[in-house]
């Protein structure tokens, strides 16, 4: 008996091993798959922060080479020397502030309603959110051109917050609705029974609880906004005071010959406010995604 269950115990890491060497092979060609998109996700800012420290020898040069032997300043220097460069960071941030604090606060009381309440026209209301999201912006631009016109809007940094707040919101509410709806009513008439009115449960219990779809919406916002650069050229015509960083990237564009360093190094540092916002929300981003709140 114990020969038998001897070899028995013996067959099992076999087929142990078996199973591992069949499984190894896939589990590689996994990492290296997701590795090798990585490296092409990342080669073109690579590039970018590459061609910013290039002298302009280099970055003119007819032979492309994936490295530099004299890095050099001298392209930050340019982007920092422009006229009024500071107050073009102050406008991108301010605008990109707003757009994620007032979408965020909007979406999660917009969702709030449309999962815990219900009304007429309630179903007709999401779809308009979900067909709101397949309009492309440029078809819309030169509309919202009249209409921030008529407003008196232009050459305002008004009128490139709320265009990115109505295109940020559909996207948004329909994100945090399942953050919301994940939220057990258990736990809302919990809380009334031990007294929280509406108001408290709403932002005492309810809004730390979806605060992790709050960050990963607010992720979308910043990044469309910060980027913006076709409203930015649209809206903002004859007031220079009014750019953001994606227009102060056209004075490197010149008639005769491009300032590709000083282009490069601009980019390079609008990059870098978009890192900060994403190291600092990662956990939170990570959670959001994954899904949020279970019963």
């Amino acid at each position: 008996m114990s020969r038998v269950t001897g070899g028995a115990g013996t067959e099992r890491p076999r087929a142990g091993r078996r199973s591992w060497r069949v499984r190894r092979p896939w589990r590689l060609l996994a990492e290296a798959s997701a590795l090798l998109i990585a490296v092409v996700v990342a080669f073109p800012l690579y590039w970018m922060v590459l061609s910013a420290f290039k002298p302009a020898g280099e970055v003119q040069s007819t032979e492309a080479r994936p490295w530099t032997l004299a890095p050099s300043l001298d392209s930050f220097r340019r982007v920092f020397a422009q006229e009024d460069f500071g107050r073009y960071f102050l406008n991108s941030l301010l605008v990109a502030g707003s757009v994620v604090v007032l979408s965020a606060l909007i979406a999660f009381l917009a969702a709030t309603a449309v999962t815990r309440f219900r009304f007429r026209f309630r179903t007709t209301l999401l779809i308009m959110f979900l067909v709101a999201q397949m309009v492309p912006v440029e078809a819309l631009t030169i509309p919202l051109f009249f209409l921030m016109r008529d407003f008196g809007q232009l050459n305002t940094l008004g009128s490139l917050i709320l265009p990115h707040l109505a295109f940020s919101l559909p996207f948004a509410v329909w994100m945090l609705r399942g953050f919301v709806k994940a939220v057990p009513e258990a736990l809302e008439e919990a809380a009334y029974l031990d007294g929280a009115s509406r108001t408290r449960f709403l932002w005492q219990i309810l809004f730390p609880l979806v605060f992790p779809g709050l960050v990963a919406t607010s992720v979308f916002s910043f990044i469309s906004t910060w980027n913006d650069f076709l409203f930015a050229k649209t809206f903002l015509i004859s007031d220079v005071s009014q750019s953001t960083l994606p227009m102060a990237l056209l004075v490197f564009f010149k008639p005769d010959e491009n300032d590709w360093g000083g282009i490069m190094a601009a980019s390079t540092v609008m990059t870098v406010p978009v890192l900060v916002f994403f190291v600092l929300v990662q956990r939170r981003l990570v959670s959001g995604l994954g899904g949020a709140v279970k019963d």
